[in-house]
């Protein structure tokens, strides 16, 4: 797998939700602190009660999901991004992040995501309305 350089990471963030309306050279900052990793199939990206650090985004593959009993919450996949609620509440993590595939991920730090959101605050607005509607779909 190639890593890819800064150009192709502010490309793909430019395609998900979180910071689709940012303008190029904002998302050529963000994507210069955003770190690459890859992981294979049936990898841990992180365990239940860890200690948080980063916040992911999936550039290719699929992660599942677990609560603390090892049941299945979510499958998340291209464009989806996961692990930042643990970073803003300083909580450890609530849930197990395992790989269904071969994934690919950008991840931030806790510094690196509060650095963005006082640069551009409408970044922040749009991890709001993600819990939002994490909230409401969780409460049905």
């Amino acid at each position: 797998m190639k890593k890819p350089n800064i150009i192709d990471k502010a490309f793909f963030l430019k395609k998900g939700r979180l910071f689709s309306k940012l303008d190029l050279d904002l998302l050529l900052t963000i994507a210069d602190r955003m770190e690459f990793h890859f992981f294979r199939e049936e990898e841990k990206i992180f365990r239940y009660d860890q200690e948080a650090k980063n916040m992911y985004l999936i550039t290719s593959g699929c992660v599942r999901i677990d609560d603390s009993k090892g049941e299945c919450l979510a499958r998340l996949e291209e464009g989806e991004f996961f692990g930042d609620e643990s970073i803003f509440s300083g909580k450890n993590r609530e849930y197990t992040a395992t790989c269904e595939s071969t994934v690919t991920v950008l991840s931030l730090t806790r510094n690196h995501i509060l650095g963005i959101i006082s640069e551009c605050p409408s970044v922040g607005i749009a991890l709001l309305e993600s819990y939002t509607k994490e909230i409401i779909f969780r409460d049905r």
